[in-house]
């Protein structure tokens, strides 16, 4: 599944289509634009403009502004599990240095072995503007999202944003794991299954650990290394990048000291960690 860097690499190809006219918007597939009719999300949008893209998490929308230059809905725009935001220039745009020989800006999940993103069948949402180009929702699994008006006040602050005194009240408490409170969209927004994972073997902690028994010097410390992680892989395309998230299978070896690494179950996700310097 997507995870924050995943998200905010799409979030960044999505500013590609900031500031250009909505010329229509194909809201069709009912269940990707749920609850929205087809098109209430055309009428909402066209002859508007996209104006920012923010996220949190892994909850991405944007601003808009109508035809008329007033304030518009927010847009919601979710990954799902395997979805990638395509964003196409103008037709007949001469610019390489923004769109190198005609290709569109691909971000959010890695292309798969053999997927075909030219398959129109697969593009959820298309926004087309005025000059030619689209932002499209390409979603051979069906399980992204766009929407009017997303709901972001339940999430946490963002992991990779987060302050140190907000991330030791939010995360050093209770008897719940370390691993599942990471987890837990409410305390924390973005951090999924892998990068939980990569970020507790790179601070060496456990993840069954209760996370209130990290003192505070380690929760300092696993906030300095979570960030750290983030911003590497945002940087190297995605959560799939780190450097333990290869050696996450069976007979496979810590790369760091060489001990066997072990699996086992943590708030009910399939969990990875070093037998030797992550034992509890």
């Amino acid at each position: 599944m997507p995870e924050l860097p995943e998200v905010e690499n799409a979030r960044q190809v999505v500013e590609k289509a900031l500031d250009r006219v909505i010329a229509s918007v194909d809201d069709t597939d009912e269940y990707v634009c749920r609850p929205h009719h087809p098109g209430e999300i055309d009428q909402a949008l066209k002859g508007g403009r996209l104006t920012a893209a923010h996220r949190r998490g892994k909850t991405m929308w944007c601003d808009t502004v109508t035809a008329d230059g007033e304030a518009g809905p927010h847009l919601g725009i979710h990954l799902g599990m395997g979805g990638r935001i395509f964003v196409t220039g103008p037709t007949g745009n001469e610019d390489s240095s923004l769109y190198a020989g005609g290709d569109p800006h691909v971000g959010g999940m890695p292309k798969k072995p053999g997927e075909r993103p030219d398959k129109p069948e697969w593009d959820r949402v298309t926004i087309s503007f005025d000059d030619g180009g689209a932002l499209r929702l390409f979603d051979k699994r069906r399980l992204g999202r766009v929407h009017l008006e997303p709901d972001v006040d339940a999430l946490g602050p963002d992991a990779a944003e987060i302050t140190r005194d907000e991330f030791r009240a939010r995360v050093g408490k209770g008897i719940v794991a370390i691993k599942a409170k990471l987890l837990d969209q409410s305390v924390l927004a973005g951090v999924g299954n892998l990068l939980a994972d990569e970020t507790l073997w790179e601070a060496k902690l456990s993840p069954s650990r209760p996370a209130g028994d990290l003192s505070t010097e380690e929760l300092d410390d696993l906030r300095r290394v979570l960030r750290r992680a983030t911003r590497d892989a945002i940087k190297k395309g995605g959560v799939h990048t780190g450097e333990v998230i290869p050696h996450r299978a069976k007979d496979e070896t810590c790369p760091r000291c060489g001990a066997p690494m072990e699996k086992g179950t943590v708030g009910g996700r399939t969990t990875w960690w070093c037998s030797a310097e992550q034992s509890d």
